[in-house]
């Protein structure tokens, strides 16, 4: 059939296959980010469905690794839920306490008398503050935020049917790349139009920016939220440790870190009455919480992830921006795309080494071989090697 078109029959079937292409993109715009949700995960859990598919049917493997990448994402969600429900039962209480031992008589009235003197002090402004005048501002904040409430109750119906919805969908796109995912990938190859050895350039780009992006980077952002909050807690802020955990690690996703909380509140301890409480942490944070990324980023994120800081801190913030927080793993991986685009452009126009686009001396596949190595075992002294190929026999 292929013998039937002529030249300029074949470009025009090009045209409309990008012509498709791009429909086909625009009329899913909807469901890409839940596409790359599901593309993320099925290439993530990948190696699990292989290694079930030993033991088991191909429909019982996918269902394990569905039900194994479900409890990856919300065992961990309970877990910071039910912190985040410990600390905040913590603050209430603290509260309650205050509450008891608190005359509200006395207090307001110094409230309202030190409103009056702050506001006499303003020029311009002749106001003064009245309990009637506090009381009828109470009573329209509670009327705003009684209807507030119920816009919010309205929209989280349509939310939760959103989100039940959003989850069927996954499902089914989860398995449908899990267990067609060299199907995915073949299919790419052929529809790039550069040729299969610059298609694996890409995918081995691309997996190894996802790879670094959640497994490498999400135990640097939990180590480093850690080492944080412990900081903080020594430093002398005893109150709200889970939240602070939960808040540096989410910080520690960017290139600027948790350094921009805990160098700032290191400054105010310091300059409100405690100086070495303060000074410790910014210290600490210097010299501890920086150098975990430093050590540990060299064994578990590959060379052929590698971005510069500049373009790694753009990447996450335009993902976060285009895409939530899923643009964390998203802006990465486009970066890195845009990135192999222009290297590839260079080797081929303007001669440069191959090297600039696999990082590891030519050959995307050594990445490979060194994740292989044990994370353990690229933590001790010395050089890895990659396990030797089990030798061949010899022909009869």
């Amino acid at each position: 059939m292929r013998d039937d078109f002529t030249l300029t029959q074949k470009r025009a079937l090009a045209v409309l296959t990008v012509i498709a292409l791009a429909f086909a993109a625009y009329f899913l715009r909807t469901y890409l980010l839940l596409i790359a949700i599901s593309a993320v995960l099925a290439y993530l859990f990948t190696p699990l469905n292989n290694r079930l598919l030993t033991r088991m049917g191909s429909g019982a493997a996918a269902t394990v690794t569905l039900l194994a990448a479900i409890a990856t994402v919300a065992l961990p969600l309970s877990g910071v839920a039910f912190l985040a429900f410990l600390q905040i039962s913590q603050m209430v209480t603290g509260i309650s306490q205050w509450v008891e031992r608190t005359d509200f008589t006395a207090l307001g009235q110094r409230l309202l008398d030190s409103a009056n003197q702050l506001l006499a002090r303003i020029p311009f402004i002749d106001t003064t503050l009245t309990p009637e005048s506090v009381r009828d501002a109470l009573a329209t904040i509670g009327q705003k935020a009684g209807e507030f409430a119920l816009g919010f109750a309205r929209d989280s119906v349509g939310g939760i049917v959103a989100m039940v919805t959003a989850l069927i969908l996954f499902i089914y796109v989860f398995l449908a790349l899990l267990t067609n995912g060299t199907k995915v990938l073949d299919l790419f190859r052929d529809l790039n139009p550069l040729g299969q050895q610059v298609s694996d350039i890409y995918l081995a780009k691309v997996g190894a920016m996802v790879s670094a992006t959640v497994k490498g980077q999400f135990i640097i952002a939990v180590c480093q939220g850690v080492a944080g909050a412990v900081s903080v807690y020594i430093g002398g802020i005893h109150d709200g440790f889970f939240m602070f955990v939960i808040f540096l690690t989410v910080l520690s996703f960017i290139p600027l870190g948790g350094g921009i909380v805990t160098i700032p509140l290191g400054v105010g301890m310091a300059v409100f009455g405690n100086p070495v409480g303060g000074i410790f942490v910014i210290v600490f944070h210097i010299i501890v919480v920086t150098n975990i990324d430093n050590l540990l980023r060299p064994f578990l994120v590959p060379k052929s992830a590698h971005l510069h800081p500049a373009l790694m801190l753009l990447a996450v913030f335009a993902g976060l921006q285009m895409f939530g927080f899923i643009g964390i793993v998203l802006g990465p991986v486009l970066m890195i795309v845009i990135v192999t685009t222009i290297s590839v452009y260079l080797v081929v126009y303007k001669d440069a080494p191959m090297e600039s686009i696999t990082g590891t001396g030519g050959d995307p596949a050594d990445d490979d071989a060194v994740r292989e190595i044990p994370w353990w075992r690229r933590l001790l002294p010395g050089k890895p090697k990659p396990a030797p190929e089990p030798a061949k026999s010899a022909a009869p």
